[in-house]
């Protein structure tokens, strides 16, 4: 009786000491995106490109729990809580927007938990503090396409330009990124019009815009509701230049925007017209074999920037986790820690955007490479060189 009683014992011992191991089989990796709501046209190919990232890292089996944020910042919160809290994920990719992804930030510093957005705005990871140490970027800063815009503008001629972009923190970082560098080149800001992603008309904001005669309309949003404003200023008659914020690469928007956007004008990632680049492109190989890989699974024509976005994060984290295994183990604070450190060491990266270079104050680590003009032309983008 004694010596079952001793072997029940010993079992239970065992299952209490093994329940209390963390699985350091599997690294486990959180994606939060807007696969529906006004930024669906952006989170699905992002979704998407969760199918292609690879299974197994640095001899780890890699699971990735993909959750949809429907537009919405409190949802963003909500699964990111989720992930940290419940799910024990060692890293998290998201989300698709500015205003998601600067919701994650004090989740982020409060769980020491990594994670790269996939949205474009400089303020997600500047200036850098203790929630942004944990967050790192992979779309070009609004910053770098700004300065696009507007040496575009400048070699053009233009000497006037009017603004209209959403009325959230994407609408207002790109407002004064445009705004800083056309007065750089001595163009004049002479309108300066917001409105909602779920606004169907934007005729009172144009009308204003019309009023001032600019030369050219810059447009601060992303997704389909961008080509609302498009739309409104041809149908007033608008004959100036037109410029987009690179959240309009996809081809979502093009079918949106059908004819009203040809001849429009906007900075991307070199991923988008990756044929057409320069040999010497230093980004031109890793571009046109992710094109190849996603339009494989989802279609000719259909590769978007955000897409490349989630891809260059899968990058990232082929770089950072073999790093960091060498100091700690999947499931622990020492992983995360490691991770994030590993990341900001990253050094001559290339992805499918950019060289990356990352440090502790740079947690996006592109330069001016990062960013091509393009102009749409029967619904489809040409590289302007």
């Amino acid at each position: 009786m004694n010596g079952s009683i001793r072997a029940t014992t010993l079992a239970a011992s065992l299952v209490a000491l093994l329940t209390a191991v963390p699985a350091f089989a599997q690294i486990k990796i959180g994606v939060t995106v807007s696969s529906t709501g006004p930024a669906a046209a952006l989170g699905i190919p992002e979704k998407n490109t969760v199918d292609l990232l690879p299974r197994e890292i640095g001899g780890k089996k890699v699971e990735y729990l993909v959750l949809d944020d429907a537009s919405d910042t409190t949802t963003t919160v909500t699964n990111v809580r989720k992930l940290i809290s419940e799910d024990k994920v060692d890293a998290i990719i998201g989300s698709t927007t500015t205003p998601n992804s600067l919701a994650m930030l004090s989740v982020l510093g409060e769980g020491r938990t990594p994670a790269i957005t996939l949205a474009s705005s400089s303020r997600i990871v500047e200036p850098m503090d203790a929630n942004r140490a944990w967050m790192f970027k992979t779309p070009q800063s609004d910053v770098m396409m700004a300065t696009a815009i507007a040496e575009n503008m400048s070699n053009a001629g233009v000497k006037s330009m009017a603004f209209i972009g959403f009325n959230n923190a994407l609408g207002e970082a790109f407002y004064t990124e445009v705004a800083k560098y056309a007065e750089l080149k001595h163009i004049a800001v002479v309108a300066n019009e917001r409105f909602s992603p779920i606004d169907t008309s934007v005729t009172g904001q144009i009308l204003k815009i019309m009023a001032a005669k600019p030369d050219a309309v810059v447009i601060g949003a992303s997704g389909s509701p961008a080509a609302t404003p498009v739309r409104t200023l041809l149908e007033r008659g608008f004959k100036g230049r037109i410029y987009h914020n690179h959240g309009v690469a996809s081809r979502e928007f093009l079918r949106v925007c059908g004819k009203d956007c040809d001849g429009t004008f906007l900075p991307t990632g070199p991923v988008m017209v990756a044929s057409q680049l320069p040999d010497s492109s230093p980004v031109k190989k890793a571009a046109v074999e992710f094109v190849k890989r996603y339009e494989a699974k989802f279609g000719a024509g259909n590769v978007a920037a955000f897409a490349s976005y989630t891809w260059d994060a899968g990058l990232l984290l082929q770089r950072a986790v073999p790093e960091a295994l060498k100091k700690a183990q999947p499931g622990t604070a020492e992983f995360r820690s490691a991770l994030r450190d590993a990341l900001e060491a990253i050094r001559e990266s290339p992805s499918t955007n950019g060289i990356v270079n990352m440090s502790k104050s740079d947690h996006l680590g592109l330069d001016q490479r990062a960013r091509v003009m393009v102009t749409i032309k029967g619904g489809e983008w040409v590289y302007l060189p």
